[in-house]
């Protein structure tokens, strides 16, 4: 029997999921503001709950903010939160407590795109069918990649890291997307900007293929920390062909046996207050 069902549109590629963006912070009381009653995100209650280091969950993903020096990542960070009204209303209350930062916002038709106060760039959407099911999380990062470079960043992921990756293109500006589980992308847009020197920030990925990617990577002698059973990372993204150095971001690449992978994450509904409290309705289900 003849199938109607296109059974190529429900496969998912060998990086399973998004986990964290991580970005250096030189404050905890600004990142605080700006993160949690700003954005109106959750503070990891169970983690990191001292004051040099911070988890801030967004659905099932988080960002990582240790204190040190300020990191910028070159490129933008998508998330999907509800209601815009309520959003833009928290940004503008935190106005004034982030005066004298880089803090900013600027609405778009589809996005709101906000600043850190350390000018980290963030794209915040509504939910809507172009991200599925997420109605709180972070379905992709954006890198700002040299021009020429986007194809073989696609051939990377798809060759060493066994990930689907499919060349697209907007606005004259062509870009790889990398499929990232069933919600999410990494995506790499070409620039013609002159990029920022890498500082170190980095992203962390699962993967159901551990060795397969671990062992092609050593080849190319790209693996940077071998850190324990369940982990490894690399920074630079090579030219499967010739070798040759793409771009840079730090990859912390973990096994599926990871005793983090698939923890459940807190997430706060941000509408609530001890003045209009909603018996029942703390937690934003996403």
């Amino acid at each position: 029997m003849d199938s109607t069902h296109d059974r190529a549109a429900e496969d998912v590629g060998n990086i399973i999921a998004l986990e964290h963006v991580n970005v250096c912070i030189p404050d905890q009381q600004l990142a605080t503001i700006f993160y949690v009653t700003g954005l109106g995100l959750t503070r990891d209650p169970f983690m990191m709950t001292s004051v040099d280091n911070m988890w801030i969950n967004v659905g099932r993903s988080q960002f990582h903010l240790p204190t040190a020096n300020p990191q910028l990542l070159r490129g933008h960070v998508g998330i999907v939160l509800p209601d815009r009204e309520a959003f833009i209303r928290r940004l503008t209350r935190v106005s004034e407590a982030l005066s004298g930062t880089q803090f900013a916002f600027h609405e778009y038709p589809s996005y709101v795109e906000v600043l850190s106060p350390w000018g980290n760039r963030i794209h915040c959407h509504e939910p809507g069918e172009r991200f599925g099911p997420i109605t709180l999380g972070m379905p992709y990062v954006q890198f700002d990649v040299p021009v020429g470079t986007a194809k073989a960043i696609a051939r990377f992921y798809r060759q060493i890291m066994g990930a689907p990756a499919s060349m697209r293109a907007d606005d004259g500006s062509p870009y790889a997307e990398i499929t990232v589980g069933t919600s999410q992308s990494l995506i790499f847009r070409e620039s013609a900007q002159p990029a920022a020197p890498y500082d170190g920030h980095h992203i962390q990925i699962y993967v159901a293929d551990f060795s397969g990617p671990y062992q092609k990577l050593r080849q190319l002698q790209l693996i940077t920390e071998d850190e324990d059973q369940h982990q490894y990372r690399f920074k630079d993204l090579a030219d499967p062909d010739s070798g040759a150095k793409l771009y840079t971001i730090e990859h912390e690449v973990r096994s599926l046996r990871h005793p983090l992978f698939m923890r459940p994450l807190v997430n706060r509904n941000p509408s609530q207050s001890n003045v209009r409290y909603a018996p029942g309705r703390d937690e934003w289900i996403y």
